[in-house]
């Protein structure tokens, strides 16, 4: 599997962001390997905190909350995903499966031998994230899910013909157009304006110049927005940024979704404390929440709440929020300190 690996000097001087780089490889399913990054800091004896983030964002999303929970005395450790951050990136969109991500991050799990594992995970942290808590339920002690989920053909089968043909003679979109196209439930799902923005509109190889600042509650410096840019040097990076849209299984024939329905039987069964929270000013995920409190035995007896003010990225917006959810929910069961 052929890959490009972003120049480290792309990564220098980051704005509160000191941390070293961590390495481990893993099979790319092809004889060849990827190597993916992740911070890894605190005391090596600490209760692990697992932090995954989604598109088009990296372990640097996590900034402002990695330093708060090393604090309070845990080992953080932050992957990015393959594609993303520093961890390197196949340069052909057909290598991004659903399946091969989950693949590359379950060889990155049991390799590093993380157990006793409290996560926090959003947008596509979460799509890989509750694929890894199904499959490995006993490294995972406590959840929190965030502005994410766990879709599953989702669009009822009568529309998903309509639709397919419809994305087809989309637009496509500016970024300052997504949040309004999903705000707007009375036409075209507004996630199909996303894939169609990931997949065709260059800006999404410069997500904090051209996205970000447009999902979250509040501006970025232009520090941030370097720092957000920073994996992708031109659009011949990007290619896992534009193809992870197309990989959301939102109709019934499309890869893994009997897979997610297997995830699903698994979460039903999951007593282990797992807290919702989500922002109050999210157009992607708004609503998501519903499903796990109605089928994950583990959100029952928990104070699930709304970050807020917050849009999609809450870890920027709202880390000290984000940092609160997890220690609440550390608080129930699992092992105590």
């Amino acid at each position: 599997m052929e890959f490009l690996r972003t120049p480290d000097s792309r990564f220098e001087n980051l704005e509160n962001f000191p941390y070293e780089p961590n390495y481990l490889s893993v099979a790319d399913g092809e004889g060849g390997q990827l190597r993916i990054h992740y911070v890894d800091t605190g005391p090596c004896d600490g209760r692990v905190v697992l932090l995954m983030h989604g598109q088009p964002a990296w372990c640097y999303l996590y900034r402002s909350m990695i330093p708060l929970l090393v604090a309070k005395g845990f080992r953080v450790v932050a992957p990015d995903l393959v594609g993303f951050g520093r961890s390197d990136k196949p340069t052909e969109r057909a290598d991004y499966t659903y399946a091969n991500h989950v693949a590359w991050m379950s060889d990155w799990l049991t390799q590093l031998g993380l157990d006793d594992i409290t996560v926090f995970f959003q947008d596509w942290g979460s799509l890989i994230g509750l694929r890894l808590v199904a499959a490995f339920s006993e490294r995972f002690s406590h959840v929190v899910l965030a502005n994410g989920g766990l879709p599953a053909g989702i669009i009822p089968e009568a529309f998903a013909k309509p639709l397919q043909e419809a994305y087809e003679t989309l637009p496509v979109p500016d970024a300052h157009e997504l949040g309004d196209r999903f705000r707007d439930t009375t036409g075209i799902p507004g996630f199909l304006y996303w894939r169609k923005f990931a997949a065709e509109n260059p800006a999404i190889a410069q997500p904090g110049k051209s996205l970000m600042n447009d999902l979250m509650s509040a501006g970025l410096s232009q520090r941030e927005v370097d720092a957000y840019d920073a994996p992708f040097p031109d659009l011949s990076y990007a290619a896992g940024a534009r193809q992870f849209p197309s990989l959301v299984p939102l109709f019934h024939d499309e890869p893994e979704v009997q897979e997610n329905k297997a995830a699903w039987k698994i979460l039903e069964q999951f007593d282990k404390p797992f807290l919702l929270a989500f922002a109050d000013n999210d157009p992607v995920t708004q609503g998501g929440d519903k499903a796990f409190k109605e089928r994950v035995p583990g959100c029952q007896g928990l104070e699930h709440r709304t970050i807020s003010p917050a849009g999609h990225f809450l870890q920027q917006d709202q880390p000290e929020q984000c940092v609160q959810a997890i220690l609440d929910v550390m608080a129930h069961g699992g092992r105590q300190d």
